[in-house]
């Protein structure tokens, strides 16, 4: 048997005459940028986060730089960012010249309250908390470091969609909370898109100009802006996306729960979760000091995995400048070096679901494949 990672079309096609329809509603409609369908999207996500704006932009990616932008953040200012995050996550501080202050995770695989008060300093101007995988990180224990400091919190929700923290729906607890809808997430378009939400008034005001050149009216540029606009097709088919979105992400949680209940294999180590917060299962992601002999092993039966993620941003090559080394963050390293992610979408089977489980259970390091 083969299994992928992660099977989209399945998505599509339980829900293909409204994907269809809406698309061909926006090509009948001859517009196709800023129209009905992305400020409908807007409404129908701001309400769904429970927040008083959304903001479409072109990407996740776009969504957390614009965000740091609004905050008027550049050079000499430090924004605190987890150790073990994305790229995309640290490009957002130093596409505005600002400097990403990395701090070490927990075991949930999320930024650290304990190490985070002791990374900030006073040019400490922002706290930038992603939920990495799909599960909220300790917003409690954030949010009162970061009010006792006077620091606005940013949430990256890339992976995070629907998920809650002690009741509450992340994006729900920083100044602004950015999205993306890169296919392959719980929400996911067709191509690249993103949004921010956020209840200030002016901060939505300023993204909107700065998605749009800095215009609030054409030609006419307030401020040094750039392009980046959810256009009409994805918003229409993020609609559709929306609206099964719940059901989706309790698909994920029912695999997450089989692969939880039937995976008992004390070389592989699953995911903890946290008692306070809904894990949504972006990704399903356990832990094996056999790591790469694990995801071989997997191969070379018919299942794909990936790494989410193999180099921590402090040492990327595009990051020498800052000055990063091995050994700087053990805990985001260890990680890098032991997590593997096992196939999650929905539309997975019963049958592949048992497939993965029993491959898991099966497993034993082969020092053949090492």
């Amino acid at each position: 048997m083969k299994i992928d990672l992660s099977v989209l079309g399945r998505k599509f096609e339980r829900h293909r005459q409204e994907y269809e329809a809406a698309a061909l509603r926006v090509l009948r409609s001859g517009h196709y940028i800023l129209g009905d369908e992305g400020a409908a999207f807007e409404r129908e996500f701001a309400a769904y986060t429970g927040a008083r704006y959304a903001v479409g932009v072109n990407s996740g990616l776009d969504a957390l730089r614009l965000s740091v932008r609004t905050l008027g953040l550049g050079a000499g200012d430090e924004v605190i960012v987890p150790a073990n995050t994305y790229i995309a996550t640290a490009l957002a501080v130093t596409e505005n010249g600002a400097r990403p202050v990395f701090v070490e995770p927990d075991e949930y695989f999320n930024l650290s309250a304990e190490h985070l008060a002791a990374a900030i300093s006073p040019r400490t101007k922002a706290i930038l908390v992603v939920h990495l995988y799909g599960q909220a990180a300790d917003m409690a224990a954030i949010l009162e470091i970061a009010e006792a400091h006077d620091i606005p919190v940013i949430e990256d929700c890339a992976q995070s969609h629907g998920a809650h923290f002690d009741g509450r729906m992340t994006g729900r607890f920083g100044v602004m909370g950015c999205f993306s809808f890169y296919p392959t997430k719980n929400l996911g378009a067709f191509g690249d898109a993103g949004a921010v939400v956020t209840d200030s008034e002016e901060m939505a005001e300023t993204l909107r100009m700065m998605r749009n050149y800095g215009s609030k009216v054409k030609y006419q540029n307030e401020i040094a802006g750039v392009n980046s606009r959810l256009d009409e097709m994805q918003a229409a088919l993020l609609r559709v996306g929306l609206r099964h979105l719940a059901a989706d992400i309790e698909e994920r949680q029912r695999i997450a729960a089989a692969y939880r209940a039937h995976i008992v294999n004390p070389w592989l180590e699953l995911p903890k979760k946290r008692t306070v917060a809904e894990h949504t299962y972006h990704q399903f992601v356990v832990r094996s000091r056999h790591r790469d002999d694990f995801q071989q092993y997997l191969k070379e039966h018919g299942v794909t995995t990936l790494i989410h993620y193999p180099v921590p941003p402090h040492l990327a090559q595009c990051y020498r400048a800052l000055g990063g080394k091995a050994g700087d963050f053990p805990l985001a390293e260890k990680m890098a070096a032991e997590v593997l992610s096992l196939p999650m979408f929905n539309g997975m089977t019963q049958k592949e679901i048992q497939y993965v489980m029993d491959l898991c259970n099966d497993y034993q390091p082969d020092v053949r494949r090492a």
